[in-house]
Formats: C-alpha cells, structure tokens, sequence
C-alpha cells in the first residue's frame, strides 16, 4: 500500500511539475484602455485563445518591474526609447516575420522610424504613433500660451496636472531652458529641475492614470496627457470645449508604441498570432475607430469610419523620444528629487 501510495504521489508531482505552459493563454502586458476589450474577446473566439491583460502607466514602470524579475508576460508595448533599451539588453525575442504578413499593411513610414535603431525590424511592429498634447478647457481657461508656459499659471494652481512620467516632463522642461531631450549637464539638469519644481507648486499632481476623468468631470482644467484618454471620457458637447495643444519645437515629442515579445516569453506563437491579428485590416479599422487616433495602417485606413481626434501629419514634426543611455540614470535621479520635494 506503502509503495502503491509512493507511486501515485510521484506521479502527481510529475504532472504537476511538468511543463506548465498553457498553450491557450496569451499574457500582454500593456498601457491602459490601449487596446479594447473587444479585440481581446472576438480574438479568443476566433482562435481559441485567451488574453490575460495587466497594465502599467508609464513606461519606467514596465521596465522596473521586468527587471526586477516580472515574468510571464509575453507582449508588452513600450514607446521608442524603452523598445530600443530592451533591444540592446537582449530582453526581446527576435520575431518571425512569416507569421506577420499583416504588417506589410503598415505605413512603412513608421517602420522606418524603428528601423534607425532596429535596422531589420527584426524585434518590434509599430501598433499606434501616439502624440503628447496639453489639453485646455476652454469654459474655465481663458487667454494663455500655447506651450508648456502655461504651467507657471499660479491662478491655474490645484487645476492643472502633469504626468507621472519623468521623460515626459522632463523633455519640454529641458527645452524650455534650451536643452535637448538627452541632456544630462548639472547645469542642464539644475536648470530643468528648478522649472519642473515651479510647476509641481502649481498642479494638482502628477498623474498618468486619472486626468482623462478628472478633466471631464471638472477637477481638471489643464492637463498633459494623450489624446485618446482625454476625449474618451467627454460628451461630444463637452468636446467643443477642448483646446488640443501640439507644444511646438523640441517641447513637442511623439512615441510609436510598438508590441515587442519578451525573450522568455512561454506563449510565442499566441504572440505572433495576436500581433498578426491587430494589424488584419478589419481589425486594425475597429480599433482606430473606437480609440480614435489615426491609423498607421494604410489598408485600414480605407476602412475607418470615425475623424480621429487628431490629424497625424501634425505629428510628423515632433520629436521622438530616444534612448538615452546612462544619461537616464542621472535624469532619473533629477526626477526622484522632485517627486520627494515639498
């Protein structure tokens, strides 16, 4: 009985500590309500598999926590300048293009934007090219400058916010001092600080996750953020309202945020599926429809019904965002001093 007994605990443990992959799941670690509930849904019941979503809000954020040892996500979606980090750190897995036939419907314009630092395209497919703006509401703001000046307002203090993401802030600050988005001088640095800490007496707080609401519900009069989490939460009247600020010279940046595998990913073929799936034009159509930012795939293009939000060539004159090197360790030590300071 003894023996018996032995033999049916061993092969439990051998089940159990077997491969324990599921080959039906698919773990996407993404930015929030980026990509809608009902691609996640129609995919699973189409292919029979089912994506698990987590979310981050900024792009730090991500990082931080893969290397720190975050596992089991197979997708994430970082901006240009975390993709090209990860690249170089040999965190993603090289892609097979033949599972992505879709991706020849993408404006080769955006592809070759990441090819400047992924000569091949080998480790990334662009999903949206997205825009930093600064959003006025007009009912309660009137008169003010149209670039991040607006943010030294101290009759606009408690109702305005700015992200909680230190390259986004730190790029306009850095520029308005004369500097580019790669500076790390003290002088430079100094300088930057000391502006953001003038707009940190004056917003509400740093926030990526709720100023869209806050902004629709009138907390908020002032915000920086993305265009898609800003008009979601507002009533086509309340819209008319909006002013949408494309900060102009090197105050103004843009992302591509593309889907990238990560190199210990356990689900690669439900990755390559899914990235293949998004990019079908009748998908990709949907999408840009229901997030209304304008489609970087040319034969959903001819399938979208909505005007998006804005008009993408406005952001063909705004910079990317870049890795930075080591010169981010020293931002970001900046950027902890700020977030500590009263």
């Amino acid at each position: 009985m003894k023996k018996l007994f032995l033999l049916f605990l061993a092969t439990i443990m051998l089940v159990s500590c077997g491969d324990s992959k599921d080959e039906n799941t698919l773990y996407v670690y993404s930015w929030a309500d980026y990509i809608p509930q009902f691609v996640y849904e129609d995919f699973e019941a189409e292919t029979g598999i089912k994506v698990v979503e987590d979310i981050y809000s900024s792009n730090e954020e991500m990082y931080t926590k893969i290397k720190a040892g975050g596992e089991g996500y197979d997708i994430i979606m970082p901006s240009t300048d975390y993709y090209e980090i990860m690249m170089k750190e040999d965190m993603l897995a090289k892609l097979d293009k033949s599972q992505l036939e879709n991706t020849k419907y993408i404006d080769d314009a955006y592809m070759a934007k990441l090819r400047e630092f992924d000569p091949e395209n080998d480790y990334g497919v662009p999903y949206m090219r997205g825009i930093t703006c600064i959003a006025v509401n007009t009912k309660f703001v009137k008169d003010y400058p149209r670039d991040y000046t607006i943010y030294d307002r101290e009759d606009l203090a408690g109702r305005m916010t700015l992200l909680d993401d230190m390259r986004e802030v730190f790029v306009p600050a850095l520029a308005l001092n004369g500097y580019k988005q790669d500076a790390d001088s003290e002088e430079a640095m100094e300088k930057a600080k000391a502006k953001v800490l003038a707009w940190k007496k004056n917003i509400a707080k740093f926030d990526a996750e709720s100023y869209g609401k806050g902004f629709a519900n009138g907390d908020f009069w002032v915000v920086q953020g993305y265009p898609d989490n800003i008009y979601r939460e507002l009533s086509e009247e309340d819209r008319k309202n909006v002013d949408f600020i494309i900060p102009p010279g090197d105050q103004g940046y843009s992302s591509i945020d593309s889907f990238v595998i990560l190199k210990d990913s356990k689900n690669i073929e439900n990755a390559m599926k899914f990235i293949n799936y998004i990019h079908r034009p009748d998908v990709y159509a949907k999408i840009s429809d229901f997030i209304e930012i304008p489609s970087i795939n040319l034969e959903a293009d001819k399938l979208v019904t909505k005007k998006p939000l804005y008009d993408v060539s406005k952001t063909k004159d705004a910079q990317l965002l870049i890795d930075i090197g080591d010169k981010l360790n020293i931002q970001n030590k900046y950027w902890q001093e700020i977030l500590i300071a009263n």
